[in-house]
């Protein structure tokens, strides 16, 4: 046999034996499906999406994942099974900032899979009305930059909404200098959100240290520029964008830090039981006394909760007031974290739980 012949061989071979095994997942993903709807059947109307039971079936596929694929892939892969599954149960709204196309678009697909409907917003606030009006199921909203820090509207607006927070994301952003100029040297004006202009900075004096900065609504919205003005605009976006609006990726991944990454939270009306590694966020006040802050701290520390986060905001109630957000490891329900919260209610003139949910898996 020739070596041509021999290849040719080995190809059919293994081809056929990716039918075969195609075969077998299409079967299995039809037994999966009818256990869905059978779950579904079961709840009687009750509750479809359950973050904590999602967050183990990710974190045990990534745990016995055999590869080569890699972790992030597969678990990519059963969240995409699971949206379908879901959408048997319960077709799902979800709110979020757009238009299509933003990071927190890119954050709703990653977190839901693509049997969802998105219920694009034009602001924070009308997102959080959206899931507190009953017009989505849940709310996807920005908490928090590793570069630019925290996203204070959201901050704000969870003082007063009924909502809890049941989930987060942590999408790593990847920041693309988009136009259909076709060179560099071509782009006089850049278009994006002010926060992506500011994660591209040393990038832009670089490469572009005469092009003007243009601060507009959303990544999304300056993508939609860059394409109304091909010889000489651009936009800083994601590739989701990219395809969306019909402009090119002239420079990829031009974002100054390499772990650029925007962490979101999943807002619903149901409280999450634990799922074995989650987080509790909350807000509280403190009276305006020196040591008061160590005070309301200190049960966290004396019980062995960890503090991952920690995050002033003016309290808009009184000069130099302030509210401090903060995030917990662990469930409300954990015996210490629970116990800690006891002593903190205890002290503090203002508290808030905002939620205990599973931490962000992939």
């Amino acid at each position: 046999m020739t070596h041509d012949a021999k290849r040719d061989a080995d190809l059919a071979a293994h081809r056929a034996a990716i039918d075969a095994l195609d075969r077998e997942i299409l079967a299995r993903l039809a037994a999966r499906a009818g256990h869905a709807q059978a779950i579904g059947r079961l709840k009687e109307g009750g509750v479809a999406y359950r973050p904590e039971r999602e967050a183990q079936v990710l974190a045990r596929v990534i745990a016995e994942n055999p590869g080569p694929l890699s972790g992030d892939a597969v678990a990519g892969v059963f969240r995409q099974v699971m949206s379908a599954c879901l959408a048997l149960e319960q077709p799902l709204a979800i709110a979020y900032l757009g238009p299509a196309g933003t990071y927190s678009h890119a954050a709703v697909d990653k977190h839901f899979g693509a049997a969802v409907r998105g219920e694009p917003c034009a602001t924070i606030d009308e997102v959080f009305r959206a899931a507190e009006a009953g017009r989505a199921d849940y709310a996807v909203v920005p908490v928090e930059n590793s570069t630019e820090g925290a996203v204070g509207r959201t901050l704000d607006l969870m003082l007063a909404t009924p909502l809890s927070i049941c989930g987060e994301i942590r999408l790593r952003i990847r920041q693309n200098l988009l136009s259909n100029a076709g060179s560099l040297d071509r782009v006089t004006t850049v278009y994006s959100h002010a926060q992506s202009l500011a994660q591209c900075v040393q990038w832009l004096a670089r490469h572009l240290p005469t092009a003007a900065r243009v601060a507009v609504a959303s990544n999304a919205e300056a993508a939609r520029l860059a394409a109304a003005e091909p010889g000489t605009a651009a936009a800083i976006a994601g590739e989701n964008a990219a395809a969306i609006y019909g402009v090119a990726v002239l420079a990829p991944n031009i974002e100054d830090e390499p772990n650029n990454t925007t962490r979101f939270w999943v807002l619903g009306r149901q409280q999450v039981p634990p799922s074995g590694r989650d987080e509790t966020s909350l807000v509280l006040s403190a009276p305006n006394r020196p040591g008061a802050v160590h005070a309301l701290l200190e049960p966290f520390a004396r019980h062995g909760v960890s503090m991952s986060r920690l995050e002033s905001r003016p309290a808009r109630t009184g000069l130099w007031e302030y509210l401090f957000f903060v995030d917990l490891d662990g469930h409300a329900s954990d015996p210490r974290v629970a116990t800690a919260l006891t002593e903190l209610k205890e002290k503090a003139p203002f508290i808030k739980i905002l939620g205990s949910y599973p931490a962000a898996v992939y």
